[in-house]
């Protein structure tokens, strides 16, 4: 064999290397392509109930949408689950298939002319323009390189509905409220009348009596009247906890149903890189073995590979505990795992965080329910204030006298002189809890204010940043790995550059998506009065029957 016959072949295999490391690269790209974030700005709800809009609430199992949910109490207002409108419905996805070579053609030469090529990892996006991917609003359930695939999952308005009708904190305050209201019922009841019989004298001959009475107990002032206005108060301030118990339940059941599917989200988008990740180790492994490249772009290829796969279960982990805890919050701690549907804001409006504040307190059960202790602490200063006027003990008996052979009729009436006992310990009393009443507003107000002022820095931080995501950092992320890629081709740059602008770009795009949960779960607190707590400890504040034994008993 001559020169020429070896350098002919020599030049054949280098051609043919290079194509089959162009050809790995473009798989490797598109790959990433199909996991990366969709720029398209979206709002956080389609369309965005009032901030405060009246709970809806099922106290059963709701068999139809959230929206026919009935309630006596009104309802928890949830966020809009998004409908696709003509302009926002995606198209389907161009098939992009990958550029062959062949042997007249350097590969070097060809990736110079990027309108014949399609290998560039920004080329396939600008193909793929309307590709539904993660934070793009993705109802459909196309998450081909997921383990969780959302075909068939679970909605947040499932979720929220199973969790109103089985936590046990709502269970537990309809009975608090119950009782109430049966106190309410017996502290107004009057005393029941006495009937009974009276024998005199018996051991006189013929000169024994006997008659028959009645007595009754009259109670004075309207102090039954006033018992009722007091457990009136009790049991709406019930109320109001009540309602502000399934805000709490919402408010809770949402956030963990965001941070579950960002998790899942998470998964996907890992899951897409993680391919990415393996062809890049191939790749570097090829290049190597054509003299190419060296053993550093095979130990940087491994060290990306081993850390997505780090990454990848890191977020598994994430989705099932959180999907754990939203089954406990749902009072449903056996519910298997499904894949959510919902979407993560792209996009929200900013708020006037005054106005919030100043709506928030005014309309907040939570405020609500102190403002009703206060009226009933009031009620019960007036009830107790006429404590000392006393009821009257009437007793009416009729019968025979065996003496005179003649009947008799006996009649007394009688009250206790408030001398000792004016009741001024318990007028002393409630006057304090007037006072610790009011007081107790102020705090409930300032309480509302100062969660409200934390959740309005999650909420304008993680805003700007999706936005700013949205609009600069993904783009320019975007570009820079396109300009890698292009200076890779063209041999300007080494592959270790183009590894680190691959993993900038799908960090980037973890960071959005890290955004996106916060901003949807300090929405969801907004929306909720930033009521959280769904399984902690009910306060029992129904009150109790003792008005009316004390209304009886006078002393």
């Amino acid at each position: 064999m001559n020169i020429s016959t070896m350098t002919g072949v020599s030049v054949s295999r280098r051609q043919h290397k290079r194509l089959l490391l162009l050809a790995v690269l473009g798989t490797t790209t598109m790959g990433l392509a199909t996991g990366c974030q969709s720029l398209r700005p979206r709002s956080l709800f389609s369309d965005p109930a009032p901030l405060h809009a009246a709970p809806r609430i099922a106290e059963t199992p709701p068999q139809t949408e959230r929206g026919d949910q009935k309630a006596t109490e009104g309802d928890v207002s949830a966020p809009a689950t998004p409908g696709d409108t003509p302009g926002d419905t995606p198209a389907q996805a161009d098939v992009v298939n990958p550029v062959g070579y062949t042997d007249e053609v350097d590969p070097i030469d060809a990736a110079t002319s990027p309108s014949d090529t399609l290998t560039s990892f920004t080329d396939l996006i600008s193909q793929n323009e309307n590709l539904q991917t993660i934070g793009s609003g993705n109802t459909s359930g196309s998450y081909p390189s997921s383990s969780i695939e959302p075909s068939g999952g679970i909605t947040l308005d499932v979720i929220e509905s199973i969790a109103l009708s089985n936590n046990p904190t709502i269970a537990e305050l309809v009975a608090t409220t119950q009782k109430a209201a049966g106190f309410k019922t017996q502290v107004g009841l009057r005393a029941n009348p006495t009937v009974g019989y009276n024998a005199n004298q018996l051991a006189d001959a013929n000169t024994d009596q006997h008659t028959v009475y009645i007595s009754q107990t009259i109670i004075t002032a309207d102090k039954l009247a006033l018992n009722r206005n007091v457990l009136n108060e009790a049991l709406r301030a019930q109320l109001f906890q009540l309602e502000a118990q399934k805000y709490r339940v919402a408010t809770d059941i949402r956030t963990t149903f965001y941070a579950a599917l960002a998790a899942q989200r998470r998964v996907s988008l890992i899951s897409d890189f993680q391919s990415v990740a393996d062809k890049g180790l191939e790749l570097a492994e090829l290049r190597k073995k054509g003299q190419e490249g060296s053993q550093l772009d095979v130990v940087q290829a491994e060290v990306q590979k081993n850390e997505i796969d780090l990454l990848l279960q890191q977020a598994e982990i994430q989705f099932q505990a959180a999907w754990r805890e939203m089954a406990a919050l749902a009072g449903n701690p056996g519910m298997q795992p499904e894949p959510l549907i919902g979407e993560l804001p792209a996009a929200a409006s900013d708020l006037d965080w005054q106005d919030v504040a100043a709506t928030m307190v005014t309309s907040s059960p939570e405020y609500q329910a102190a403002r009703a202790r206060v009226t009933q602490a009031r009620a019960n200063v007036s009830r107790q204030e006429i404590q000392k006027i006393p009821n009257l003990n009437v007793n009416l008996g009729a019968g025979s006298d065996r003496a005179t052979g003649e009947g008799l009729i006996n009649f007394s009436i009688g009250a206790p002189i408030p001398v000792f006992n004016k009741n001024q310990g318990n007028i002393s009393a409630a006057l304090a809890e007037y006072i610790r009443a009011c007081r107790e507003v102020e705090r409930v107000e300032n309480s509302i204010r100062a969660r409200l002022a934390e959740v309005s820095n999650d909420y304008g931080s993680s805003r700007v940043a999706v936005e700013r995501y949205s609009h600069l950092i993904l783009p320019n992320a975007a570009e820079s790995l396109e300009l890698a890629e292009i200076a890779y081709k063209a041999g300007e740059t080494s592959f270790v550059q183009v590894l680190v602008a691959r993993r900038t770009y799908f960090d980037t795009n973890l960071r959005f998506v890290a955004a996106q949960r916060l901003l949807a779960q300090s929405r969801a607190r907004v929306d909720g009065y930033v009521l959280t707590g769904a399984l902690n400890a009910v306060i029992d504040g129904s009150g109790s029957a003792s008005l009316r034994g004390q209304t009886l008993s006078q002393q």
